[in-house]
């Protein structure tokens, strides 16, 4: 068992779990827009996060009392269409809730919100099974309040409790139920609204709640994820879209990349791409790539891991076996030999491909800008590379996700996240 402070620890949804603010308040007005009428302009919107909502229609946005039923519906339409998927996921709050967990803590959600609608935003973002008990209003019946909440998502037996929220109704909820109050800033309340509702103490960021909650906890292990594909395969836009959808399901990533991403690697980078040095030879190449990647790994990939982080890199050491190995012939094992002391143990815990013939998309890659050293290279040579990496692939299905990328930019970025959530999510 651990030291935690806690063996039972509910949250409060929006504004502690997620940042709400901008699918809720999009929400919102839509749905007064909807019924003609007008936001008032001294209205602080922020205020529709976490009260009941009917009370904010009432009370901060003056919606008639007989209009109050019809807004909640074209809210409920929007939300459930649109703004849910506007949430993000606050960082580190994954591995609060796995360090809990571990700790035989017992971890509950009690929200305000009606229980199907908490439902699928955690179910979205992958977070149900990280619970024990989810706690929201049923529809059609009588509302509990928050006290009624708290004291549902509680176990029957505990010995010491605490309610995290971040507005003065998680606060009072808690107190009214004799359990702490651990109120968070980084929400929606100000610090000035938790103290006057009397919290137990006031936490300023994730990384601090991580601190409170599990004192002394190893952080889990992060997770080192590589993009591969040849030159002109869109990897560049892809890692750019992949990394804002996997900052707003909560991970926090590091994004880099091969050759490259530290100091040193960036220099090796400059000279092997420099298309002045088209003397370098086909083994310096490969050397210095090897280089390159020794000190990335130990400079920034390993620590990242450690920390509990997501480390995106843009290529990695596939790259080496696929160009060198294949395009330049120099053979796979010789490529993997020279290798194995940069890379030791930290081979990608997944990579994803982005699958496309290597005519089409050399003629891409050569169509957007400068060929570098690398691309000025025969066809031959990129018909080699692809081979390498169907071999690789054949050779490594359970690490590696292929996805189509001769289709559009949307298309390609919905199946690259899909196949790497379900490698991240998975039990």
């Amino acid at each position: 068992m651990n030291n935690f402070p806690y063996d039972a620890v509910v949250f409060d949804l929006d504004g502690t779990l997620f940042d709400a603010e901008e699918g809720i308040v999009s929400s919102v007005i839509e749905s007064v827009r909807g019924l003609g009428l007008e936001v008032p302009q001294n209205a602080d919107l922020r205020e529709v996060v976490g009260p009941p909502l009917r009370d904010s229609y009432r009370n901060l946005l003056n919606v008639p009392e007989e209009l109050v039923e019809k807004a909640m519906d074209l809210y409920r339409v929007d939300f459930s269409a649109r703004g849910m998927y506007l949430y993000s996921v606050y960082p580190h709050i994954r591995s609060i809730l796995q360090m809990l967990r571990k700790g035989g803590t017992h971890v509950a959600v009690a929200t305000s919100k009606p229980l199907w609608l908490a439902l699928d935003i955690l179910r979205h973002f992958g977070m149900e099974k990280l619970f024990d008990r989810i706690v929201g209003e049923v529809d059609g019946a009588a509302k509990l309040g928050k006290p009624e909440l708290i004291r549902s998502a509680l176990p029957d037996k505990y010995k010491s409790a605490a309610m995290v929220g971040d507005r003065k109704f998680d606060v009072e909820g808690a107190l009214a139920n004799g359990i702490d109050a651990v109120a968070v800033s980084y929400g929606c309340g100000s610090e000035e609204e938790l103290q006057d509702a009397g919290a137990t103490v006031i936490i300023p960021d994730t990384e601090s709640l991580r601190a409170y909650l599990c004192p002394g906890a190893e952080i889990p292990r992060g997770f080192f994820l590589s993009v591969e594909g040849p030159d002109g395969s869109g990897k560049t836009t892809q890692v750019d879209l992949l990394e804002k959808s996997l900052r707003q399901y909560g991970f926090s990533v590091v994004r880099t990349r091969e050759p490259g991403g530290c100091e040193i690697s960036e220099d090796i980078r400059r000279i092997i791409l420099d298309p002045e040095n088209m003397e370098m030879c086909d083994e310096c190449e490969a050397l210095l790539y090897a280089a390159s990647r020794a000190q990335h790994v130990h400079q920034v990939i390993r620590p990242a891991v450690e920390r509990g982080e997501l480390v995106l890199c843009d290529r990695f050491v596939d790259s080496s076996v696929a160009y060198q190995g294949g395009g330049r012939e120099l053979g796979v094992d010789m490529i993997q030999q020279i290798n194995a002391p940069a890379v030791g143990d930290m081979l990608p815990d997944a990579t994803l491909y982005l699958a496309i013939d290597h005519k089409l998309a050399l003629m891409r890659r050569l169509a957007a800008s400068e060929p570098d050293r690398l691309e000025l290279a025969a066809v031959e040579f990129h018909g080699r590379v692809q081979k390498a990496y169907e071999r690789l692939i054949k050779e490594n299905k359970k690490r590696f996700l292929v996805v189509d990328a001769s289709r559009d930019i949307e298309s390609i970025a919905q199946d690259a996240l899909k196949a790497v959530l379900s490698k991240l999510l998975e039990d």
